[in-house]
């Protein structure tokens, strides 16, 4: 989630993208979304466990800022919101 392009970013991980990422999108849930508007989905990626979707978590929040703004740039160059895909197929 970003709050724009090359705002605030923020990595989490759900079981059900849609859903979650529409709570962040109408800031339902107190938090740092919230708190820092991170509203756009910009890059996600899927993971076979959930173990899987927490180690890479884990890695994601580890890895330096430069490497989650190259991630981004790769899969969505125009920073694009990518919700409407996900939410709507």
């Amino acid at each position: 989630m970003a709050s724009r392009r090359n705002g605030t970013l923020y990595i989490g991980v759900t079981s059900n993208l849609p859903q979650r990422v529409w709570q962040h999108r109408e800031g339902v849930a107190d938090g740092f979304t919230k708190r820092y508007g991170c509203k756009m989905l910009v890059w996600f990626e899927m993971a076979e466990t959930m173990e899987g979707a927490i180690a890479r978590e884990k890695q994601m929040k580890g890895g330096s800022r430069a490497k989650k703004l190259a991630l981004i740039e790769a899969m969505n160059p125009a920073w694009k919101d990518l919700y409407v895909q996900i939410a709507h197929g």
